[in-house]
């Protein structure tokens, strides 16, 4: 039923691999929630690199306008947003499931997200917060209106194993990739809910592409319950996840099943035609 994730790492030729960029670019990304400051030697162990290389890509980046320093250690300025404000700003994707997205808030006033898969991470290229309560003709978010998480703005970087949006595309892959990203993988524990045993975290993934939904409550972060969908190209391909973060009872079976489902599906499903 699902189709493998089609993005891949495009081929290039060795005598047209720029060594220096690509370290310089494991820098910038070795900056991230869990260390925002870094000095010379613990961009090095982050990037890969020596420390005398990774020193000379600290200060080039910082020359170039796109770390700040104390001239010990070196955090990210605001011109990197450049990057981020163009790809949202010119990318296709965001702007097509935008609009469902707003529309998903303004009939039940939750909070709706699209991410993609990076790497072991999923990443926000879309959402909306509801603002006051709204409420559709059955009276969907007359109750949980306003549930606004924290930390999950655009851009946001989450790890895929935890969240919802995360197992939807890991259950989108085939049996083969599937199998090579589980090999010697360690699970990290986030919370005392996160499912670290790779055992149950299989069997999770196989459910998944039975429902074709991931719930994940408490997993990624305390407080934070999610549900997931897929977005299919017309090929068959997932290209994003919609997921919706509420509060606990809106994930009860009954209740799932009901109201916040069903709506996420359809919206999937003429997001089909657009992505």
């Amino acid at each position: 039923m699902n189709a493998q994730i089609s993005k891949q790492e495009p081929a290039i030729a060795k005598a047209d691999f720029i060594a220096g960029m690509a370290k310089g670019m494991a820098v910038l990304e070795s900056f991230d929630t869990e260390r925002q400051r870094l000095n010379a030697t613990l961009a090095a162990q982050r990037a890969g690199i020596t420390r005398a290389a990774a020193r000379r890509h600290l200060l080039t980046l910082a020359h170039l306008g796109y770390l700040e320093t104390d001239g010990s250690f070196y955090w990210l300025s605001s011109k990197v947003l450049r990057f981020s404000g163009s790809y949202l700003a010119s990318a296709r994707l965001p702007r097509v499931l935008q609009p469902a997205l707003n529309r998903l808030a303004a009939q039940t006033g939750e909070s709706f997200s699209a991410v993609v898969r990076d790497a072991d991470q999923v990443v926000i290229v879309a959402r909306n917060n509801p603002q006051g309560t709204h409420k559709n003709d059955s009276g969907l978010g007359s109750k949980y209106a306003g549930y606004t998480p924290y930390g999950l703005h655009l851009g946001a970087r989450l790890p895929i194993h935890a969240t919802s949006t995360g197992r939807v595309l890991l259950a989108a892959l085939n049996d083969a990739a599937f199998e090579i990203w589980t090999q010697d993988r360690i699970l990290p524990r986030l919370t005392a809910l996160t499912c670290t045993d790779m055992a149950k975290f299989r069997s999770l993934i196989a459910q998944i592409k039975i429902d074709d939904y991931a719930v994940a409550s408490q997993e990624h972060e305390l407080g934070v319950h999610a549900l997931a969908v897929p977005v299919r190209n017309m090929q068959g391909a997932t290209v994003a996840a919609l997921n919706v973060v509420t509060q606990p009872a809106r994930l009860e079976p009954q209740a799932l099943q009901r109201d916040l489902l069903p709506l996420l599906q359809d919206a999937a499903r003429e997001l089909q035609a657009l992505v």
